[in-house]
């Protein structure tokens, strides 16, 4: 993965957190309409491009994605469900009040850059079942990434702003935030020069990362709905992101 990529993770980043200092409120039709995107455009792919390769090229790819799932709940009792918009404010500014919060989505990000880099790298001019790969895998997992970081980033940067942290605080945290992702990639993909991951190592982390994704997906979706009716402009949105999914699947 080049230069451009590991700009555009860490910029979607600055992008959610520079909405969160423009509009510095708790702006929940915003971050709905953004998460209704992103959780039916991490839903569409994660279906159409990152099961069916991942299942075609690994072992018990159905335990670790399950094993994923869990972990990310897990990690959520940490985060307290910013990565799919909850923003709830702490009642003090204390940097020890953000560490748990920061410590669940740092380490979900580093979860979910890991494979970016070893899945195209695995890839490259490989054949398999009488096809060529060309890193499809790794294109839509790095745009699901960034897709679903510019509203957790939004809601991290809201959540800290509201609870009364000063802001180079905030922007610290963001940075850090906005740097896992690009850090495990680079890491991964050195792992992977040095013969340290085996297909079936790779295949289990990308299956790790379906699990979180499923579980974010699906959990932003239920989310949307509102006295069992979903409204218009949410519906439109999970739409928009279900065609963009399929559009760029090349079914």
């Amino acid at each position: 993965m080049g230069f451009i990529q590991y700009l555009l993770l860490f910029s979607s980043v600055l992008i959610g957190g520079g909405l969160a200092f423009y509009l510095r409120r708790n702006d929940k039709n915003l971050v709905q309409l953004l998460l209704s995107f992103s959780g039916a455009y991490i839903l569409g792919i994660t279906f159409l491009h990152l099961v069916p390769e991942t299942y075609a090229e690994g072992k018990h790819t159905g335990l670790f994605i399950l094993i994923g799932f869990f972990i990310q709940l897990m990690l959520e009792q940490l985060s307290r469900g910013v990565e799919h918009g909850h923003i709830h404010a702490l009642h003090d500014a204390k940097p020890s009040a953000a560490f748990a919060i920061m410590l669940g989505l740092c380490l979900h990000a580093f979860i979910e850059g890991l494979p970016l880099d070893i899945l195209g790298h695995a890839h490259e001019g490989h054949e398999h079942i009488g096809h060529i790969h060309e890193s499809s895998e790794t294109n839509h997992l790095l745009f699901g990434i960034i897709i679903h970081k510019i509203p957790a980033a939004f809601a991290l940067g809201i959540l800290l702003l509201l609870s009364g942290f000063k802001d180079k605080i905030v922007i610290l945290y963001l940075v850090i935030f906005g740097a896992m992702s690009p850090l495990a990639s680079g890491i991964g993909r050195y792992l992977d020069s040095q013969g340290l991951l085996s297909p079936d190592v790779r295949s289990a982390i990308m299956a790790v990362v379906i699990g979180s994704f499923l579980h974010i997906a699906t959990t932003i979706l239920f989310e949307t709905d509102t006295n069992h009716k979903i409204p218009v402009n949410k519906l439109i949105a999970v739409l928009v992101g279900l065609g963009i999914a399929i559009l760029t699947s090349g079914i």
